[in-house]
């Protein structure tokens, strides 16, 4: 493990570091997911860190279109708490700045605060951590960021207040995509597995019922259904699920089985477990 590469999308302390640094030691950030999608399809990477969904923001849509598009294979996921703090420069004041800095899904995860301080303009930023990063770059005292206490750290930057998200529970669920051929992640230790695959449905009364009954026949639970629109087709849709089991087991392997037969696409993303 001390050898594998693993990349992340964001600066040195953005909550999917957390993540990747419990992949592979060795971690390098990238300015956006496609990119490490590509880096670990062509083998300069052999991990990548990719979050697919957070507790109060929802599913990052564009990283399941991604690993439907790229030969990869999901190996393993990890839970992320995310603790979002605001900050900024030794000297900044919440009532006098006039902007805040984050990434959309950290300002829209922090939604109550941001309407509670009108004085605050929120701005969109690629990252966290970047935006951090930035305001020490361009010591602003007017502004302030969202990001984690990490990247205060790392940036000299002062926490003015801790527990911004609109929730407690604020949580990033990321999984760690590898080549099609690498099989569980090595660090996984516990023995249940779960497997997400997509399919695709034609637009018919029923259709996904049909579909949804080859598992629920069997028992098999689901922890997850989602659609997103197939790309190829006007109101098409490819349905992403994620099931507790293995294909290698009878009852999952004679369920992706029906549903084949009944599915003009059903493609396996990954058998994996948990690293905590």
């Amino acid at each position: 493990m001390n050898n594998q590469r693993v990349g992340y999308q964001g600066e040195p302390g953005a909550y999917s570091e957390i993540a990747a640094m419990r992949f592979a030691e060795n971690n390098k950030p990238f300015e956006d997911f496609k990119h490490i999608f590509q880096a670990v399809v062509d083998g300069s990477l052999d991990y990548g860190a990719i979050p697919l969904e957070n507790s109060l923001g929802g599913s990052i849509h564009q990283n399941y279109d991604y690993l439907m598009e790229f030969p990869v294979n999901v190996i393993a996921e990890t839970y992320v708490n995310i603790e979002h703090c605001l900050m900024g420069l030794p000297g900044s004041q919440l009532e006098k700045a006039t902007h805040v800095l984050s990434h959309p899904q950290a300002l829209m995860q922090c939604k109550d605060f941001l309407d509670a301080h009108p004085n605050l303009k929120a701005e969109a930023t690629y990252d966290t951590a970047g935006s951090a990063k930035l305001i020490a770059e361009t010591k602003s005292l007017n502004q302030l960021a969202i990001a984690s206490k990490r990247a205060a750290e790392l940036y000299g930057l002062n926490i003015i207040k801790t527990d911004l998200a609109d929730a407690d529970w604020n949580i990033t669920r990321i999984v760690c995509i590898a080549k099609k051929d690498v099989a569980i992640h090595p660090s996984v230790k516990s023995s249940e597995r779960k497997t997400s695959l997509v399919f695709l449905m034609p637009n018919e009364q029923g259709s996904l019922f049909t579909a949804l009954a080859t598992m629920a026949l069997r028992k098999i639970d689901l922890t997850k259904i989602e659609s997103r629109p197939s790309r190829k087709k006007a109101f098409e849709y490819l349905f992403y699920v994620d099931i507790i089991g293995s294909p290698t087991e009878r009852n999952v392997k004679n369920a992706l089985a029906h549903l084949e037969e009944i599915s003009p696409m059903v493609k396996v993303l990954g058998c994996y477990g948990k690293i905590e």
